[in-house]
């Protein structure tokens, strides 16, 4: 399994062809989605790209973080799971509607 960036600053043009063509320049890409507003039909200015190994994502966050994609200084990262354990709510503060 790969390992997940979170790519930010965007520019609203950019898409998923494009992140995956920057991103391959340093490694293999197993995907690259920036993510869409819907109703805008637009990009929200942030995105993910899963490199094939550990190594080659250290090597994207060295080499492409601060680079400039379509006019804008891109910011690339590890990607932060979220825990499954949160709940809708968020956080353990969870109520019981059972009244």
């Amino acid at each position: 399994m790969g390992k997940k960036l979170f790519i930010g600053n965007l520019s609203w043009n950019v898409r998923d062809e494009q992140l995956k063509e920057v991103f391959g320049a340093v490694g293999t890409v197993e995907e690259a989605v920036v993510i869409m507003d819907r109703i805008k039909n637009r990009s929200k200015g942030f995105g993910f790209v899963t490199m094939s190994t550990e190594e080659e994502a250290q090597a994207a966050v060295a080499e492409l973080n601060g680079k400039e994609v379509d006019g804008r200084p891109i910011n690339v990262s590890e990607a932060r799971e979220e825990s499954r354990d949160r709940g809708s709510f968020g956080g353990d503060n969870r109520r019981s509607f059972d009244r």
